[in-house]
């Protein structure tokens, strides 16, 4: 008999204890202050770094477990950061983005965004011009990385005017390995950087536009060189800033794929 007691006493202790550390699926509903719903919406769950999208209606599912932090992350809006309860969400989760003032010629202009992404990223072109963002997923900013300086041409002629000489360093100009090492870390960048995107984007976010999963990492290129601003995103950490300039030249490289199809 006590041994069936202190059964029926465990199985709702067990139940308990599975609901506060199980995984669940969390869904929601994102506007802006306005009440429009809010497409294109990064969520991100920063204990499993899993990140999902928002639909045309604002609404979004990821799975997360009790206490993660839930991040919401759109250009020119402020990020909002939700922890999931341990009794979970029993309903949808209600999200409100409130769009960033922004400041032209001592005039504040608070751009709403209208909910169709090319339109809006046309809008933060404008208003953003010559800014870098260095806002939105809050990740530490990039502390430089360990290498060889390669030798300047400055760097040599200055101690021979002094009466001193850099003999490594005149090495390096005159037999090329300086030209070669800038030619390399430019190369090395490049790829590092086209990976931070693919690492954080699916294919099919890609695919879905119409480019082929085998030429992915050719069109983070070709964006990188027809609008450099979405490098200077990369730079900045800043994936919202980079999809919504990709977005811009998405058109331009599939109208170059079809015209590359016709010559062929």
């Amino acid at each position: 008999m006590r041994t069936h007691v202190k059964s029926i006493y465990a199985i709702p202790f067990l139940v308990i204890f599975n609901n506060f550390f199980s995984q669940q699926s969390v869904t929601g509903h994102i506007t802006d202050d306005s009440g429009a719903d809010l497409n294109s919406v990064i969520v991100i769950n920063m204990a499993s770094d899993q990140k999902v999208y928002s639909n045309s209606m604002g609404m979004f599912s990821i799975e997360a477990y009790p206490n993660d932090e839930l991040r919401f992350v759109r250009a020119d809006l402020r990020r909002v950061s939700v922890i999931v309860p341990p009794n979970g969400f029993n309903a949808d989760l209600l999200v409100t983005l409130i769009p960033i003032p922004k400041e032209i010629e001592e005039v504040k202009v608070v751009k709403k965004p209208t909910g169709d992404l090319e339109t809006d990223s046309r809008l933060a072109a404008k208003v953003n011009k010559g800014e870098i963002v260095q806002q939105a997923i809050g990740l530490p900013q990039p502390v430089g990385k360990m290498r060889e300086k390669p030798a300047e041409v400055k760097q040599v002629l200055l101690p021979i005017l002094l009466g001193s000489l850099d003999v490594q360093g005149a090495y390096d100009l005159i037999s090329g390995k300086a030209r070669r090492q800038k030619r390399q870390y430019k190369y090395d960048d490049l790829q590092e950087h086209i990976a931070w995107v693919r690492n954080r984007v699916d294919n099919e976010y890609f695919t879905k536009a119409g480019i082929p999963e085998e030429r992915i990492s050719e069109f983070i290129q070709y964006s990188f060189e027809v609008k450099p601003q979405v490098r200077t995103y990369v730079k900045a950490r800043n994936l919202s800033g980079v999809l919504l300039r990709m977005e811009e030249t998405m058109p331009l490289y599939l109208e170059r794929l079809k015209q590359k199809k016709i010559q062929e």
